[in-house]
């Protein structure tokens, strides 16, 4: 936990004490998920036409709905061009918006090659910032977690450089293209060790000054109640655990010079039904999460919750990891999709 001086003396941000606008919801459509280590996990095939089915049918009426492509992998070079600008082209087709996780994941040879990255972020901001609801690029993936290639990107040489170098390419890309409805952040996993935290969010002010800070349109978190981090405990249900994560971050935020006014994103949160974890306290923990993310957007200045993920990957795997989705890896739905697809409704119509 962060010192209770730095917690006590955290006033709400600026634009959050003005008013507090709906949040926007989004999820992760894509099922294959990270893993824990430097393994991948298959996912079942995905069958992109029932995925839009279900799409369709959680998406609010009349309210934006963001679907975050994940795993768009430095290394995969061209292949990965070819398939994301094929998906983004797809789900923005269809009215959704799209948010686009930029890894770092280097190409073999150019591990902290940060020149070679940041000419790829710039050719990335280039050619996605051509479609127009494309509406937002995550630089890294979790750099403060260096133990898990295959789910975060701080495992690999030079990743505090990539994403301070990245956040800057991107965003003075951007402003060349005049791309004005292209938002460039970057995310954090709740969390390390309070020395270590620390250390990583001053490092980013030390490694990027000014101009990092002045390039930062938004700041995600990823957290994971009751199955990662933050833990429950008595009086703190999976929502609580939530908020206090968020407010953390907005502690930490502060030791890297980000200001008060920097919206923040819940860019991950889930609860996996692996074996022995209950599809109905799924739908508990997802309720929980939803609506205590509501009630602290204008105190934390929270924009947006995406959940992850909409499917499974393999619903008859061991691994915990393949368990996220709302729907089963055959796109049968859990008890949380039904959820999930309410309360959006209940709380965009109460919000507007």
């Amino acid at each position: 936990m962060l010192g209770a001086g730095v917690i006590g003396a955290l006033a709400p941000p600026a634009d959050a004490r003005a008013g507090a606008p709906p949040l926007r919801f989004g999820i992760t459509p894509l099922a294959q998920a990270g893993q824990i280590g430097d393994r991948p996990a298959p996912a079942v095939g995905e069958r992109l036409e029932r995925t839009f089915a279900a799409l369709d049918r959680l998406r609010p009426p009349r309210a934006p709905f963001v679907v975050r492509l994940n795993r768009f992998f430095w290394s995969d070079g061209e292949r990965a061009f070819t398939r994301y600008l094929a998906l983004a082209r797809r789900f923005a087709g269809r009215g959704y918006l799209v948010e686009l996780q930029v890894r770092y994941r280097p190409p073999v040879g150019h591990e902290g090659d940060i020149a070679a990255w940041a000419r790829h972020v710039r050719e990335v901001v280039r050619r996605f910032g051509r479609i127009r609801n494309v509406v937002a690029l995550q630089i890294a993936n979790e750099v403060n977690f260096d133990f898990s290639r295959d789910s975060s990107d701080g495992a690999f040489r030079g990743a505090r450089r990539a994403l301070v170098a990245g956040v800057i390419a991107a965003q003075n890309e951007k402003q060349r293209l005049r791309l004005r409805r292209l938002e460039v952040g970057f995310n954090w996993a709740y969390r390390r060790d309070e020395a270590y935290e620390r250390d990583f969010w001053r490092d980013l002010r030390r490694l990027g000054g000014r101009r990092f800070l002045r390039a930062v349109d938004w700041v995600g978190i990823d957290a994971y109640p009751g199955t990662v981090l933050p833990r429950p405990s008595p009086g703190l249900d999976e929502g609580l655990a939530l908020v206090t994560a968020v407010r953390e971050l907005r502690g930490y935020m502060q030791l890297a010079g980000l200001p008060r006014s920097t919206p923040v994103r819940i860019e991950e949160c889930g609860w996996p039904t692996f074996p022995g974890r209950s599809e109905r306290y799924q739908a508990t923990a997802l309720e929980r999460m939803v609506r205590a993310a509501w009630r602290a957007r204008r105190e934390l200045g929270i924009t947006d919750l995406r959940w992850f993920n909409l499917r499974d990957g393999d619903s008859s795997s061991p691994l915990p990891f393949q368990h996220f989705g709302l729907l089963r890896s055959d796109y049968s739905a859990k008890p949380a999709f039904a959820v999930f697809r309410q309360l959006l409704r209940t709380l965009l119509a109460a919000g507007r």
